[in-house]
């Protein structure tokens, strides 16, 4: 099979040539259609998340059909179509895994991360961790769902009953999550990078009550703020931003430093939390709500063998909602 290998952080991916993967008694064995491509794939790929696994398939947002299934797997059967997320493997006896928080289970294995991933051909995957994608999405649209849906909408409950929500960065996740919080009836006030009008005009597309740089103050107090982007300066603006008892998470997996603040900032009962990976609930719950919406993903797709040039995209800030990989078309032929 062909696949993007990275073989050390702060080198491009490299295109390779591997065996098909063997599925053990507890996984399945995939055809991948399609992998969305993620900013934790550029913090892997940059050195800023530690010890990945070497050489390293990355991709955790993998769309693909079950071609073969190990002997201990129920639940699936051979030509079911389904999503593997950035949660690959817990031990399921720790205490935060007995007490439904698995996501912060100390034997966690992540997909792209820890285990391969899905820029490539095929993949392996536990099947406790995998999820039948929605009939309503083609793959093509189903892939951001998997992650930037999933632990978007991990961090977009931990805001309660805000009304007024502040996004941080308005790209995969934030495109996703607006909608969620139209359906509900709730206002967002998108930021973005300063004088990044294409995304500001998209946000006011998608439905934001307001849209500017990160750099400008709301026009009003916020409940709550949620930041994607991975920039811990702006942890002290949205404090300035949300008034007496708002929240404001942190939704990435890696992020800058923090810089100091004064206390005032926050008193009157602020708080500030983090969101770290996401469990099996999260997903169950989420991809029974998107086609209720029914959420509608943008995404701009890249053949597999471009992988570098959709990590630049993305760095760069050249995507309009979420970017993927594609390894074949709907009809399954290659197009690349």
């Amino acid at each position: 099979m062909r696949a993007m290998q990275l073989d050390a952080p702060g080198q491009l991916l490299r295109l390779v040539e591997r065996p098909i993967p063997t599925p053990n008694p507890h996984q399945l064995l995939l055809r991948i259609h399609i992998c969305g491509v993620c900013r934790t794939d550029l913090h892997i790929v940059d050195g800023e998340l530690p010890d990945p696994k070497l050489p390293l398939i990355l991709g955790h947002q993998i769309v693909g059909t079950v071609i073969e299934l190990g002997e201990q797997v129920t639940g699936f059967k051979q030509g079911d179509r389904i999503g593997v997320p950035w949660l690959g493997r817990t031990c399921n006896c720790c205490r935060y895994c007995l007490s439904g928080r698995e996501n912060l289970c100390d034997q966690a294995r992540f997909m792209g991360y820890n285990l391969d991933g899905g820029f490539a051909e095929y993949a392996v995957a536990d099947a406790q961790f995998c999820f039948p994608i929605p009939e309503e999405y083609p793959d093509q649209q189903a892939a951001p769902l998997l992650c930037a849906g999933l632990i978007g909408y991990r961090s977009y409950r931990m805001v309660g009953k805000a009304e007024r929500i502040g996004f941080y960065g308005f790209g995969a996740a934030a495109h996703i999550l607006i909608q969620v919080a139209n359906y509900q009836g709730r206002q967002i006030y998108a930021f973005t990078r300063p004088g990044d009008m294409q995304a500001q005009q998209f946000a006011r597309e998608l439905g934001a009550v307001w849209s500017g740089g990160s750099d400008e103050s709301p026009p009003q107090s916020l409940d709550a703020a949620i930041i994607f982007a991975p920039v811990g300066s702006l942890v002290p603006a949205a404090l300035t931003a949300v008034t007496k008892a708002g929240v404001v998470v942190c939704a990435g997996i890696h992020m800058s430093d923090i810089p100091s603040f004064p206390y005032k900032s926050l008193w009157e009962e602020r708080s500030i939390r983090s969101v770290a990976n996401l469990t099996r609930q999260d997903g169950e719950e989420f991809l029974t709500l998107a086609p209720q919406i029914p959420i509608q993903t943008q995404v701009q797709a890249f053949p597999l063998s471009t992988a570098n040039e959709a990590l630049s995209a993305l760095r760069n800030g050249k995507v309009t909602g979420a970017v993927a990989l594609v390894m074949t078309d709907e009809s399954g032929q290659k197009d690349f």
